[in-house]
């Protein structure tokens, strides 16, 4: 079993994925039959976290969570904790 090309689109929707990090890579595979046998192996899907994210990428984020529910939640969770560890708080000031 070793490394595959990226699933369709279609193939990854609603499957549970199971995520290995080795060697500073990140790698997701199928956890459950018949995606696991059809794909049998691990495709690449990122590296070491950056230090901070570009806002193009947070831009391009927030517009998919407007058709991604999934994402928005998980957006959501992401913005409460920053507030929860100490972030500041969104204001009205227009300075």
């Amino acid at each position: 079993m070793g490394e595959i090309q990226r699933p369709p689109a279609d193939a990854l929707a609603g499957e549970a994925l199971i995520y290995e990090r080795a060697n500073g890579r990140v790698y997701a595979k199928f956890r459950d039959q018949p995606r696991s046998i059809d794909y049998p192996g691990r495709w690449y899907i990122g590296g070491e976290p950056q230090e901070s994210i570009s806002y193009d990428l947070w831009r391009d984020l927030f517009s998919m969570a407007d058709k991604k529910p999934q994402l928005k939640k998980q957006l959501e969770k992401t913005v409460n904790l920053y507030y929860l560890l100490g972030g500041k708080e969104k204001t009205n000031d227009r300075r």
